[in-house]
C-alpha cells in the first residue's frame, strides 16, 4: 500500500525527523518505489517536491529530507501503484486552488469503476484514480459553496459525507489540507501521535535515528503527525478507527466522527 504522511501544528514545524523515517520507506524498508512527494504550506503559498523516482534514491529527498522548511501542515506521499504509469503527474500530492486557498491532497488505496461527472471547474491532469477522487471531492464542495467556504463544523460534515460516497468504490485512505486544518480519513490504516509537553525522545523505526525533543521544543509547542504506520518505536501512537474521518487544528484533534458509510454499517 502507499504511504502517508501529515504533519498539522501550533507553530511552524519542521517535518525533518519524521521525514527521514518516512524517506527509507520508499525502497528501503519498504518495496514502494513508484514516486514520492511532499507539500509544506508557508502562510497562503505552497511549496510542493515531486519526484516520480524512489524516494531512497532521489536526489530531491535528500533535500528535502536535510532543509528545515517549518510549516503548520505538511503532507507527504509514498507511492505504489494501482491505476496510472509511474510518472510525475501521477506523483502526490495533487494541488488545487478554492476560494482562494491552496488545496494539497493524497490518497492510498484503489477506487474500482470510480468515474464521476465532473464539472470542468477540476480536472485531473494524470491517470489515477486518486487525482480524480481529488477533483471530484473540490468539484463537490465548490457546487455547494460557490462563492466561500462553509464553517469549519459544516465542512468537517460535508468531507465526512464525501468521504463516505467516494468509499463506497474502494479503499479511500487520505489525507487533505487547506493550510488552516489537515483532514484525515481512515478506511483501513492510519495511525497518529500527538506530541506536546513534557516532551521525550523519540527513536525512528526504519532509520536508527533518535531525537530529543525537549531540546528542540517550547513548553506550548504541539504537533500531530499522521503516518500509514507508525514512524517510531518507542512512543505511543493511537490507531484510528477502520470509517474514521479526523481534523487536527493547531497540532490537535478538532473533531473525529465515523463516516456515514461506517455508521450506517453498524
Amino acid at each position: 500500500m502507499c504511504q502517508l504522511l501529515g504533519m498539522n501544528c501550533n507553530v511552524p514545524t519542521d517535518i525533518c525527523f519524521s521525514f527521514t523515517g518516512f524517506q527509507a520507506r520508499g525502497g528501503l524498508t519498504d518495496h514502494h518505489r513508484d514516486g514520492w512527494g511532499i507539500g509544506f504550506f508557508e502562510g497562503r503559498g505552497v511549496r510542493v517536491f515531486l519526484d516520480p523516482r524512489a524516494s531512497i534514491d532521489s536526489p530531491v529527498a535528500e533535500l528535502v529530507r536535510q532543509y528545515p522548511i517549518r510549516s503548520l501542515n505538511a503532507i507527504a506521499h509514498i507511492r505504489k501503484a494501482t491505476q496510472g504509469e509511474v510518472a510525475l503527474e501521477n506523483t502526490h500530492p495533487f494541488q488545487r486552488e478554492l476560494w482562494g486557498q491552496q488545496w494539497l491532497f493524497a490518497h492510498n488505496g484503489n477506487l474500482a469503476g470510480f468515474a464521476p461527472q465532473l464539472s470542468g471547474r477540476f480536472r485531473p491532469v494524470g491517470s489515477t484514480d486518486s487525482e480524480l477522487a481529488f477533483c471530484h471531492l473540490l468539484d463537490a464542495l465548490a457546487s455547494r459553496h460557490p462563492e466561500a467556504p462553509p464553517c469549519a463544523a459544516q465542512m468537517f460534515e460535508e468531507l465526512r459525507t464525501l468521504s463516505a460516497e467516494i468509499g463506497a468504490h474502494g479503499e479511500f485512505n487520505f489525507l487533505l489540507s487547506n493550510g488552516e486544518r489537515l483532514f484525515a480519513h481512515c478506511a483501513t490504516r492510519l495511525a497518529f501521535i500527538i506530541r506536546q509537553a513534557p516532551f521525550a525522545a523519540a527513536h525512528l523505526a526504519d532509520q536508527d535515528v533518535t531525537v530529543d525533543f525537549r531540546e528542540l521544543t517550547g513548553a506550548e509547542d504541539r504537533v500531530a503527525v499522521i503516518a500509514t504506520v507508525p514512524l517510531t518505536d518507542n512512543e505511543v501512537w493511537q490507531c484510528l478507527p477502520p470509517g474514521t474521518l479526523m481534523s487536527f487544528h493547531h497540532g490537535a484533534v478538532e473533531r473525529s466522527a465515523a463516516t456515514l458509510a461506517a455508521a450506517s454499517a453498524k
